[in-house]
């Protein structure tokens, strides 16, 4: 998009102030409470074992999340982008490798909560180290290939961020989508969802209490499943079929995330409860 004060198409006055706004809101909100479960690991030694660094691991993924939609939301108040083509292929990278650490993080969540519950050893410091480490490194990979021309990184319809670019919808774009997608969308999904149900059965025969198994996968589902649809749509039919404000859809439901996860994971356990 060109550094220009005129508004992107297909988007009014009023459309871009209510963008910016409520990326604005979900910026910060994420930022909060995020930066209190970050703050309450930290703070409380108590809080520093094997199933919370995961967790901690979580927020820090959803706190990257919160900071890239605070730049979309400064871009979208000023009604263009400021940090020409290097800022938008930086953020571009920063926003997908954050969001793939957030969906795998939130997997290995599900996972350790099972090896803890289901299993006759408990989660280690090395097994959660190695998990978090894993995840790191995974999301830093995908999200650097299209810097090295699997996929490629351009700015989202209203011009004021940058996304994985969905609009060429080429042989290289599927290509990268669909093998992505399987390792960081599907995979992440099914270990998330048969984690929980495996310890609710578990559970349920010794007559301990019983978890939500569903809230963590209908969370991935809810805030990624536009994005996922969209990229899908993209991979198959002409997506400017879509109008620019629909397409924008999507990335709101995404940046709810880091708010969702803090209220899901962190402020409603012990480590809000004892940390502050």
């Amino acid at each position: 998009m060109a550094e220009s004060r005129s508004l992107p198409t297909g988007f009014g006055e009023l459309e871009v102030l209510a963008v910016g706004i409520v990326l604005l809101v979900e910026a910060l909100i994420g930022l909060s409470l995020n930066g209190w479960s970050i703050v309450s690991f930290c703070k409380n030694p108590e809080l520093q074992t094997p199933g919370l660094l995961l967790v901690l691991s979580l927020a820090l993924a959803d706190s990257g999340i919160s900071l890239n939609a605070l730049v979309a939301a400064t871009s979208s108040l000023l009604r263009h982008w400021p940090y020409g083509p290097d800022g938008c292929q930086a953020l571009g990278f920063q926003g997908f490798a954050t969001a793939l650490a957030s969906i795998c993080s939130s997997a290995a969540i599900a996972w350790g909560r099972y090896y803890d519950h289901c299993t006759r050893s408990q989660l280690s410091w090395n097994m959660a180290v190695t998990l978090v480490l894993f995840v790191w490194l995974s999301s830093a990979f995908w999200a650097a290939l299209p810097l090295l021309g699997w996929g490629h990184y351009d700015y989202e319809p209203l011009g004021t961020c940058c996304t994985l670019d969905y609009s060429r919808g080429d042989r290289n774009f599927t290509s990268f989508l669909f093998t992505m997608a399987f390792f960081n969308f599907i995979l992440p999904l099914f270990i998330t969802h048969t984690s929980y149900r495996l310890m609710e059965q578990k559970l349920r025969k010794t007559g301990r209490p019983q978890v939500n198994t569903t809230l963590p996968a209908r969370t991935l589902l809810l805030c990624w499943g536009p994005y996922a649809l969209l990229y899908l749509f993209a991979a198959i039919m002409d997506v400017t079929s879509i109008s620019p404000k629909l397409q924008m859809v999507p990335a709101l439901f995404a940046k709810m995330v880091p708010t969702i996860n803090a209220v899901n994971y962190a402020l409603g356990s012990e480590m809000v409860h004892r940390g502050i």
